[in-house]
């Protein structure tokens, strides 16, 4: 009875709703889609990273081919020149090689990378929603976590995408020769490397996603809902593309790591970043540093627009099963 008459106090048609911003979330640190259990956000990312990859995967081919210097067949780090040879010496199916090893990695990398990075934005926003540095420094945790699980099948992937079938028949042959001339620290070789250039690169992406989607909603927040796909897709173009040019450099040192000694690329005494940069600026000069950046560019802006909205859905998707769920539990 209490309850009641608090109610009929309180429902006044003198007090109006107050018009709430299109960000505004009553929890404060929730988003749209928020309210997943951890699993959740583990199967979304996972789809959303196998879908990305195995879309772009040629595109990838050709930034591989251009960033191995010397590596045969490829002597020219012009795309349409990349392009021809690999159709010339094997074919559509060339483009396609190594996909294998990068569909066991990007699964489990992605499913940690956004389950990391959900968690860790949840933590770091300190309520607001809309903390870009909140969400530059979870990207930032995500991407150290996933290319921890990544950078064994991402150096398989690279060595067979040079095409040399001589070296290495498969994933398995690959993964069997690796271990036993170079050791299991050859499959971690470009870890520090690939930290060093995705902890920027995440953070940039991340950021300026979060941005870019903010600014399209607010463009036009009466629509945002039937437009979610692509706001989420143009978000995440821009930020794959801005990202992708910035972090070029180490992206090439990366490649010549997980590459050395297969189809002539040069072997390095170590790991030294600056040992590989100083050889490449040898052979190639400084325009060596940004060898690939057209089809790096060309790969992460559709891609990060196809992994976001895919994952954005695949976040949809949960949240009204579990709204379904929890209507069937009151009723």
């Amino acid at each position: 009875m209490a309850t009641e008459a608090t109610t009929t106090k309180f429902q006044n048609s003198d007090f109006r709703q107050v018009p709430q911003p299109p960000d505004f979330h009553p929890g404060g640190d929730l988003s749209p889609h928020d309210g997943l259990h951890f699993w959740q956000f583990m199967i979304a990312g996972s789809i959303a990273g196998c879908v990305e990859h195995m879309a772009m995967f040629p595109v990838d081919t050709v930034k591989t081919r251009m960033q191995a210097l010397g590596s045969c067949p490829i002597k020219s780090v012009g795309v349409g020149h990349a392009l021809r040879s690999i159709v010339k010496s094997e074919g559509l199916a060339g483009f396609y090689r190594g996909i294998g090893a990068m569909g066991l990695g990007a699964g489990p990398a992605h499913a940690v990378y956004f389950s990391v990075y959900e968690v860790s934005k949840k933590y770091f926003s300190g309520g607001n929603p809309n903390n870009s540095a909140a969400h530059a420094v979870s990207g930032v945790f995500a991407t150290v976590t996933s290319d921890a699980v990544l950078t064994p099948m991402d150096m398989v992937k690279q060595r067979l995408q040079l095409g040399n079938s001589a070296a290495y028949r498969g994933v398995l042959d690959c993964v069997k020769k690796v271990l036993k001339e170079e050791g299991f620290g050859a499959f971690y070789a470009s870890y520090r490397t690939t930290v060093l250039m995705n902890a920027p690169f995440t953070a940039v992406h991340f950021a300026t996603y979060e941005a870019a989607k903010r600014g399209l909603i607010e463009i036009s927040p009466e629509s945002a809902d039937d437009e979610r796909v692509i706001v989420h897709a143009t978000a995440g173009a821009f930020a794959g593309a801005s990202a992708a040019v910035i972090t070029t450099p180490l992206d090439v040192v990366k490649t010549q790591l997980q590459c050395q000694g297969v189809c002539g690329c040069d072997r390095f005494k170590s790991s030294s970043i600056s040992e590989v940069i100083k050889t490449i600026v040898q052979k190639d000069g400084y325009r060596g540093l940004m060898r690939g950046w057209i089809p790096r560019m060309l790969f992460h802006a559709p891609a990060a627009a196809i992994c976001w909205s895919t994952y954005e859905a695949g976040k949809s998707f949960f949240q009204e099963l579990n709204d379904s769920t929890e209507s069937g539990t009151v009723t």
